[in-house]
């Protein structure tokens, strides 16, 4: 297939798409990211990281405030979710605007969220009925052996929210929420259309993003369910596979 486009945005995600394996921004897809905004094109981060891990990351190559995000709250699904982590001892991980916060201190891999994906330290809800008053929550994951996830958790709230997992982490937003939902108000917002859109991502949770766009690129590093609905399959993360689409189809 051909294109001959005239993109004005850059949708595109981050873990495992923008960022390599290390959980950093190779220079080469931010070198390129520059090109596409010397040329008119705006590049926005979709993505449900949390405000201070986005700036972090893209700040150490000097991209910091160069993207948009676009989320919801959730607080219904959210007491839900928190109710069940502290009857069941699963550790949940909720994350605002601005913080990270967990039920409980003991699993691995709530720090893992700080030291690989450069979130906040997460904090313990120590008082729930403040927390609940008081914060605003975007997207929360329970953390959990692949086991419990596929048998347990996921079975028990595909009803009520939409999940992706991944090893040991169930991603949850309630159900209608997603990055194809969040774009499509963005592109309203921006008096856009779709067929202006180059989307870039790896994800279960990028599928529709991808769909939406006049251009979907699914890295090859991504899932088969975003392979099958993209236009073109990129290279690699770890190949700066953003900067390589940028390049070649702008």
């Amino acid at each position: 297939m051909f294109y001959q486009p005239n993109f004005k945005y850059i949708f595109c995600d981050m873990d495992g798409t923008l960022l390599d394996s290390s959980g950093l921004v190779p220079e080469t897809n931010a070198e390129a990211i520059r090109v596409a905004r010397s040329r008119g094109v705006q590049t926005i981060i979709a993505t449900g990281k949390s405000c201070p891990a986005v700036i972090e990351v893209l700040g150490k190559v000097n991209l910091a405030g160069t993207g948009g995000i676009v989320s919801e709250s959730s607080p219904g699904v959210f007491l839900q979710a928190l109710l069940y982590s502290l009857k069941h001892r699963v550790t949940l991980v909720a994350f605002s605007q601005d913080d990270c916060y967990t039920t409980l201190d003991d699993h691995p891999l709530v720090d893992f969220f700080h030291v690989m994906y450069h979130e906040p330290k997460a904090k313990i809800i120590s008082d729930v009925d403040h927390f609940l008053s008081t914060i605003d929550i975007q997207k929360f994951v329970f953390v959990e052996t692949p086991e419990v996830i596929s048998s347990v958790l996921r079975p028990h709230w595909a009803r009520r929210v939409d999940g992706k997992a991944q090893g040991d982490v169930l991603e949850v937003v309630p159900l209608g929420t997603s990055k194809g939902n969040g774009i499509k108000i963005l592109l309203k917002s921006l008096c856009a259309s779709p067929d202006e859109v180059m989307a870039l991502g790896n994800g279960e949770n990028d599928k529709e993003m991808l769909q939406l766009a006049g251009l979907g690129v699914a890295l090859c590093n991504g899932c088969k369910v975003t392979k099958v609905v993209a236009d073109v399959i990129g290279a690699s993360n770890d190949e700066s596979g953003v900067a390589q689409a940028i390049y070649k189809y702008l």
